[in-house]
């Protein structure tokens, strides 16, 4: 039996918690504040900790960071919260949450998530380093993912390898890994391996002193050096030449530098690469080295490309309508529907120009389908299903009882598939089947009625 502490504000919810984790045969600790909590986390034998994320006293993310401070040993613990947004994410996977989930939590997620911190538990007791699972718009599960990675990846120095359709927001993950981590008071710098020539790029990167070619007046410092204390972007990598390659390995490897006609010089930098291309097949084919792939890889994060993030293209177009204009301009309900309908080949980079555009060109304080045209090709637009048209609460609604359908059809009924090709908790699927009239059994033994109402804010 393992002794779990639930640290929740609101009473009725930490009892439903409490009662679900009884029932999984384990003995539930509970506090009703974050200083409660942080006193019993280190008084008590305590093997896991569930947390709520807005608390009176200590919020979450406080009590976070008190348990870091505090050592090694320190339990595994969870943040459950109505408010998932990318910032906080990052912020408690990089104080050390083991995991960040949206209310509410169905009982089986959270029966598994107990199980996996026990088990962390027992590896670090072991003496193993425990196994956690592994500022970006956007509501879906594949967003949700990745700013739980860059919280993994924030405050150490393992090189990370950013992939990604042109246009998916590759050098903003790179910035966020540098904001979010140790290096945040040092430069971020970013180059462009594509934009550069091959002959200019060595200098561009490692430097030169003076006179060491025609026209090198004066000394260069380089990239490397710019970059020093701080993180440097290797964008589009995977286009730079085999020697070039070769001289970058050589810099990760020995951490030192050798500007073009100077001595060799120490570095200490974090590196970020990122490509468009498929490095492991140009690593197959003699196209990239595949030493230096290994190298950069140990830490992969994709970005999907925008056409398989439907539920982001509304919230990206508020907030790049936000930067746009002052005050800003409003979308109508065709025109939510238009951006909806095309496939965006050139991913938030095109939608936020289409954005811009838009609202620069349209006189009124609402942009309409009609200020969108330029969109329509054969290449992107395609016809605006049903459900896209009136106003937008009723066209949302439409979008979601449709694409709930959808998945409950093509997963045969299974609903627990269904909710994880939605990008949804399953208790959510439940609630959104039943607000829609979508005919689906309700769950007699996979549910409790007191965990099926972790929705409160927190």
């Amino acid at each position: 039996m393992a002794s779990i502490l639930i640290i929740e504000d609101d009473k009725a919810l930490r009892e439903s918690i409490a009662d679900a984790v009884s029932s999984f045969g384990h003995h539930a600790l509970e506090a009703d504040n974050g200083q409660t909590g942080l006193e019993m986390a280190m008084q008590e034998q305590v093997d896991a900790i569930l947390l709520d994320l807005r608390m009176p006293r200590m919020d979450g993310l406080e009590l976070l960071r008190h348990l870091r401070i505090s050592g090694t040993s320190t339990p595994p613990a969870a943040v459950l919260t109505a408010y998932a947004n990318s910032a906080n994410t990052i912020e408690a996977m990089r104080l050390g949450a083991f995991d960040h989930l949206t209310k509410p939590v169905g009982r089986e997620e959270l029966k598994s998530l107990i199980s996996r911190m026990l088990r962390a538990r027992r590896s670090s007791r072991d003496g193993h380093a425990p196994a956690v699972e592994d500022e970006l718009i956007g509501p879906s599960a594949a967003m949700r993912s990745i700013a739980k990675a860059i919280g993994l990846v924030a405050d150490n120095d393992a090189t990370v390898l950013i992939t990604g359709e042109t246009g998916t927001g590759k050098e903003v993950v790179a910035r966020a890994i540098h904001r979010h981590g140790k290096r945040n008071s040092g430069p971020f710098v970013a180059v462009n391996c594509a934009a550069i020539p091959a002959g200019l790029l060595e200098s561009e990167l490692f430097g030169h002193a003076r006179g060491a070619f025609t026209g090198a007046t004066a000394e260069r410092r380089g990239a490397f050096r710019d970059a020093d204390k701080g993180t440097l972007l290797l964008d589009e990598i995977g286009d730079m030449d085999l020697a070039m390659q070769a001289k970058i390995l050589r810099v990760l490897q020995e951490h030192t530098v050798t500007p073009v006609g100077g001595r060799p010089a120490g570095v200490d930098v974090r590196v970020l690469a990122a490509t468009n291309k498929d490095l492991s097949a140009a690593a197959e084919s003699g196209r990239f080295r595949e030493d230096l792939f290994y190298r950069l890889n140990v830490v992969p994060i994709h970005l999907p490309p925008l056409r398989e993030r439907l539920t982001d293209i509304l919230p990206l177009a508020e907030h790049f309508l936000l930067q746009a204009t002052a005050p800003p301009k409003h979308l109508a309900a065709d025109a939510a529907a238009r951006l909806l309908s095309y496939s965006w080949p050139g991913n938030a980079r095109e939608l936020k120009n289409a954005i811009e555009r838009a609202a620069i060109l349209c006189r009124s304080d609402t942009i309409t389908a009609a200020d969108l045209d330029f969109l329509e090709s054969s290449s992107g637009l395609h016809p605006a299903p049903d459900f896209t048209q009136g106003e937008l609460p009723a066209a949302i609604a439409r979008l979601e009882r449709h694409m709930i359908m959808r998945a409950l059809q093509e997963t045969g009924g299974n609903r627990s598939e269904a909710a994880r090709r939605l990008g949804i908790h399953r208790q959510l699927l439940y609630a959104k089947a039943q607000k829609y009239g979508i005919d689906i059994d309700e769950p007699s033994e996979n549910r409790t009625a007191s965990v099926a109402k972790l929705d409160k804010p927190g």
